[in-house]
């Protein structure tokens, strides 16, 4: 039985990779309210972060006590909130 093809995550070159790292770190720093684009998700994913791990490469994302940890790879977009 053949397995679903699942596409594959959009290939981002270091320059584009290393701006989201910038935005996600001034973020952080600032503890300013994100909204993350992330691949292969439908919703958005919106909150403060709390931890940015090296070891796992993932980005904790708190929001009314519920923490989403999001793959720093699948981000595609960071943005700020508009309301």
């Amino acid at each position: 039985m053949a397995k679903p093809k699942v596409s594959k995550r959009p290939t981002r070159d270091e320059f584009v990779l290393e701006e989201i790292g910038n935005q996600l770190t001034e973020a952080k720093q600032e503890d300013s309210e994100i909204v993350l684009t992330v691949w292969g998700k439908e919703e958005l994913v919106r909150g403060h972060i709390v931890l940015m791990d090296s070891r796992t490469g993932k980005v904790h994302i708190s929001r009314s006590e519920e923490i989403t940890k999001v793959p720093f790879m699948d981000i595609m977009q960071v943005n700020y909130p508009r309301d």
